[in-house]
């Protein structure tokens, strides 16, 4: 027991740590609970639980460092919980073998765009909010929140892309407020996990706690490299998504 948990809380905290940078902390995390046999349904409400509070501190260290801006996310927050609701009371009615499909294709066209652009999200050109791109990113707060509550990979990869696209942040910009409304979703999940009496706390417990530290080193990594750090791994953990997505289809 000691083993698997000490196990889970490397594989935890370097999650964390990745995760609260770009995004993706899920590929690493998931397959940990996975591999020390935890239960499927336990695995991912467990990683939940865990990971939940990995980007509550993340998303703190963001916003009181003043990368995420609260003028947009006050439209958008409630949406995704929004959404999160919908999507996590619909799983079951989604045929997830075409999702999987459009997952993989959107994912990958994220990951090998944001490569061969030089310039997407190295500089933050934000110039204000208006009715059009506040529009946009409740549409996307929705899609994102609904996806996260019954799918999830690749969830931060989205919205940090769509943040970009939007308002033109730049990377460590988009991380900041795409991490807010990432846990938003993830707590609404967790809600529902908790409810379901699908959580493992005496892995949970620990694992947060090592997650807790992970996130704070990776958001001072990535707030003091910045986009020149964020990038690179932005667009590894895309791809990464997208090939364990596509390993999962063929076998």
């Amino acid at each position: 027991m000691l083993m698997k948990i000490l196990f889970l809380c490397g594989a935890g905290f370097l999650a964390a740590l990745v995760d609260s940078i770009a995004g993706g902390g899920g590929l690493i995390s998931v397959p940990a609970y996975l591999l020390a046999g935890v239960p499927p349904y336990y695995s991912l409400g467990t990683n939940k639980f865990s990971s939940t509070a990995g980007s509550f501190t993340s998303s703190i260290k963001f916003a009181t460092s003043g990368k995420v801006d609260f003028k947009i996310l006050k439209f958008a927050i409630p949406f995704t919980l929004i959404g999160a609701v919908l999507g996590v009371n619909t799983v079951l009615m989604i045929d997830q073998t075409f999702l999987y499909t459009l997952v993989l294709i959107l994912v990958l066209f994220v990951g090998i765009y944001s490569f061969f652009s030089k310039s997407i999200g190295m500089e933050d050109k934000f110039q204000g909010i208006n009715a059009k791109n506040i529009a946009l990113a409740i549409i996307l707060a929705f899609a994102l929140g609904f996806y996260d509550g019954f799918f999830g990979p690749g969830t931060g990869s989205f919205l940090i892309f769509g943040l970009i696209s939007i308002f033109h942040f730049d990377f460590v910009k988009a991380s900041g407020n795409a991490k807010v409304l990432n846990f938003v979703s993830n707590i609404t999940a967790l809600i529902m996990f908790a409810i379901n009496h699908k959580i493992d706390y005496a892995l949970g417990i620990p694992v947060a706690i090592f997650m807790i530290l992970g996130a704070r080193i990776g958001t001072k990594l990535a707030l003091n490299k910045g986009a020149k750090l964020i990038k690179p791994i932005f667009i590894t953990m895309s791809l990464g998504v997208a090939i364990k997505m596509l390993y999962s289809m063929l076998t």
